[in-house]
């Protein structure tokens, strides 16, 4: 029973590990002129905030992470999660002060917020 939680444990690990290995390269591509060592420590997750949160806000915050502000739809989309549950944890993490609400025209869009960035 201790060596399948375990082995649970370090799938999970490993899994949170590639999704920031993966975050960690989408931002080197976004943008050429700034150092790796520059571009991490503005741009990396905070991952005791990340693991603080419950898994379905850190889905919705690391997935608004990787396509960077988008609308509760867009977010649903990536996620195949229904729109409505969408809004409902992007505004969760409003509440929470990790994530910023604004609104274009007529739509209301979630962008990261500095908390949830590694200073």
């Amino acid at each position: 029973m201790d060596s399948e939680l375990l082995e649970q444990v370090v799938n999970n690990l490993k899994e949170i590990n590639s999704k920031l290995d993966r975050l960690i390269v989408q931002i080197e591509c976004r943008d050429e002129t700034t150092s790796d060592k520059d571009k991490i420590a503005a741009y990396s997750l905070d991952v005791l905030t990340l693991l603080s949160l419950p898994d379905h806000l850190r889905t919705t915050a690391t997935t608004l992470f990787e396509i960077g502000p988008a609308t509760a739809d867009e977010v649903a989309n990536v996620t195949n999660k229904e729109r409505a549950v969408e809004s409902n944890y992007l505004n969760q993490l409003v509440r929470m002060n990790n994530v910023k609400k604004y609104r274009e025209g007529r739509k209301v869009y979630f962008r990261i917020n500095d908390s949830l960035k590694k200073k």
